[in-house]
């Protein structure tokens, strides 16, 4: 499958499906305390998006080759659950961590991201961990402009993160995305700068990195999609959709509940642009 260079109509319809991704994110937020279950999470999250903003959740019924069909709305991950976490009657603690999953469809586009929610009062380890695996993602965002490649992602992912003691999982990456929910290319969470393929102006993928405070072995539940650490060690993961732009990136998952960006992604950018407008 080729990787899809998006036209400026189908960018526009990202930007909007990206943003309403994040948009239920917000909103579930205060929703996200001690004695909530996370199917009741998923019934807020459906509700919200069919019947205010009239997008359909991708995750319900997705069934690719080899997997029953996903049960629910949205993914919640707790604790030591890496991914697909499907919703259910068991209820938060607090102390629990948190990973919800949103991907979209708002006019045939997909807007997909995650953000991780702490119940009630954190761990110092666990605010430690998902502190670390956001900065994680934005250093791999900040990899994002032409002529990158994704080996510089992934490489940038996991030196900080192994750097901070923690393992990287390799079973799941990042991906392309936009009127399909999964496209090339695929996104390595780690690897070696200048390696895989290169990135092009119009190429729009996930950043999620999943990172693990113990070993990086994973392993599936019996209920065919919820991943957990083999150790049992807790895992973190945060994403954004990226727009690969004339002069580096734009993060079409934003809205005004997101986290404020790292002050060394700020940085870079205004060095890019003193770059930029520096005299010849």
């Amino acid at each position: 499958m080729a990787i899809v260079i998006k036209t400026a109509e189908e960018i526009a319809g990202m930007r909007v499906a990206g943003r309403l991704a994040s948009e239920v994110l917000d909103f579930v937020a205060p929703h996200v305390k001690p004695g909530v279950t996370t199917g009741e999470l998923d019934r807020l999250c459906h509700d919200y998006m069919t019947g205010v903003q009239h997008t359909v959740p991708a995750p319900l019924n997705y069934a690719p080759p080899g997997y029953r069909p996903f049960p629910k709305a949205i993914c919640t991950s707790v604790n030591h659950q890496v991914c697909h976490g499907i919703p259910g009657d068991k209820a938060l603690k607090n102390g629990d961590v948190l990973n919800i999953d949103v991907t979209v469809i708002k006019d045939g586009f997909h807007g997909d991201t995650s953000r991780m929610y702490f119940v009630g009062d954190p761990s110092i380890a666990a605010r430690r961990l998902s502190d670390v695996t956001y900065d994680c993602m934005w250093l791999g965002i900040a990899q994002v402009r032409p002529g990158a490649t994704i080996g510089d992602i992934g490489h940038a992912i996991q030196v900080h993160a192994e750097r901070n003691g923690y393992s990287v999982v390799r079973e799941f990456c990042g991906h392309g995305i936009g009127r399909k929910f999964h496209e090339e290319p695929q996104i390595l969470h780690y690897g070696k700068p200048g390696t895989l393929e290169p990135l092009a102006t119009g190429m729009i993928f996930t950043v999620e990195p999943m990172i693990n405070a113990g070993r990086r072995e994973i392993k599936e539940l019996a209920d065919g999609w919820t991943i957990v650490t083999k150790d049992h060690s807790l895992s973190a993961q945060w994403e954004h959709t990226v727009l690969v732009t004339d002069r580096g990136f734009e993060v079409m998952t934003l809205s005004a509940g997101s986290l404020a960006v790292p002050a060394f992604v700020q940085q870079r950018n205004e060095h890019a642009r003193e770059q930029e407008h520096a005299p010849a």
